[in-house]
C-alpha cells in the first residue's frame, strides 16, 4: 500500500486541479500525435464515462469479470490522459516558441505558472529551459495499462470495501481525520486513512497526479521521458519499474504487476494516439 500524495497536499492544491481538468475541452477526430519540435493542436476525441458501477462480486466468470472491470476502468483512464496531454501539448508549442527565439506571451506565462504550481515545481524563471524540461517529464500520460493493473491489483477487481464505499480503487492514503475510510487491520497508533473520492474520475485523477508529482516516482517519470526521446511508445510494462516505492512488497508487486499486464493483455489498451 502505497503512502498518498495527499498527505502532503493543501487543499489549494487540489483545487487547481479539478479545475484546471474539468475545463470545457473540445471534442472532434482522433488524429495521430507525436512531441516534435512544431507541434499541431490536439483534437482527440473524449471517451464517454460509464453511468453506473457494476457490481463486480457479483460476476461469477473470472474472464467476464476482468474484461468487465477494465471495460469500466479505462474510459476514466483515457479521459484524464488526453486532458493531460492537451496541457502538454501547450507546453510543447510553448518549447517550441522559446526555441525559435519568439517572446512568450503573456497567456504562455500565466499557463507556465499555473501548470508549475499544479505539478508542485518551484521555479524563478518561467522561460528557463531545464524548467520547462522537467516539467514536461511530469505533463504527460500515465498509459491505460498500469493503471489498470493498479487498479485491479489494488482494489481487488472493484470489489473491495474502498473501491466500493469510496471509490478508491488505488489504494491511495490519507491523514486527516475523516478523509476516509479506516482499516480494519490498521495497526495500532497509526493514523492512515483510505482516501475515500467523491467519484471513480476523482481517483482516476489523483492516482495520476500523484505519479506524475510525488518524489517517490520521479524513476517512473525518467523512464518515459526517456521512451519520448527514443519516440518509443509509452507503455505500462516499462513504467512499472518505477514503481518500487508504491507498495511495501517493493520488486514482488512490480513483478505481479507486469504479469497482470501480459496476461491479460492490457498494451493492447495503450492509446497509441497519445
Amino acid at each position: 500500500m502505497q503512502i498518498s500524495w495527499s498527505a502532503y497536499k493543501t487543499s489549494l492544491t487540489y483545487c487547481l486541479i479539478v479545475l484546471l481538468f474539468f475545463l470545457p475541452i473540445s471534442i472532434s477526430i482522433s488524429i495521430k500525435l507525436k512531441d516534435s519540435a512544431e507541434p499541431q493542436p490536439l483534437v482527440i476525441e473524449i471517451p464517454d464515462l460509464p453511468d453506473e458501477i457494476p457490481d463486480f462480486a457479483s460476476i461469477n466468470d473470472v474472464q467476464v469479470k476482468k474484461q468487465s472491470f477494465f471495460n469500466f476502468i479505462e474510459p476514466f483512464v483515457d479521459q484524464v490522459n488526453i486532458e493531460i496531454i492537451q496541457q502538454r501539448q501547450r507546453v510543447l508549442a510553448i518549447q517550441a516558441k522559446m526555441q525559435q527565439g519568439e517572446e512568450l506571451s503573456a497567456s504562455d506565462l500565466r499557463y507556465l505558472s499555473t501548470l508549475a504550481e499544479l505539478y508542485e515545481l518551484d521555479t524563478d524563471d518561467l522561460t528557463d529551459a531545464e524548467f520547462l524540461t522537467v516539467l514536461l517529464r511530469r505533463v504527460d500520460k500515465i498509459p491505460a495499462s498500469l493503471a489498470l493493473a493498479q487498479a485491479a491489483n489494488e482494489s481487488a477487481w472493484g470489489t473491495s470495501r474502498f473501491a466500493q464505499q469510496g471509490n478508491n480503487y488505488f489504494g491511495q492514503w490519507c491523514y486527516s481525520d475523516g478523509c476516509g475510510l479506516v482499516p480494519n487491520r490498521r495497526r495500532a497508533g497509526a493514523t492512515h486513512e483510505v482516501r475515500s473520492f467523491d467519484s471513480v474520475k476523482d481517483s482516476v485523477l489523483a492516482y495520476i497526479h500523484n505519479l506524475n508529482t510525488f518524489p517517490s516516482y520521479q524513476m517512473l517519470r525518467r523512464i518515459r521521458q526517456q521512451l519520448r526521446v527514443q519516440n518509443k511508445p509509452v507503455d505500462g510494462a516499462s513504467l512499472t519499474d518505477g514503481l518500487e516505492s508504491y507498495s511495501s512488497r517493493g520488486h514482488d508487486y512490480i513483478d505481479e504487476l507486469q504479469n497482470m499486464i501480459y496476461s491479460n493483455n492490457l498494451l493492447s489498451r495503450d492509446n497509441s494516439t497519445l
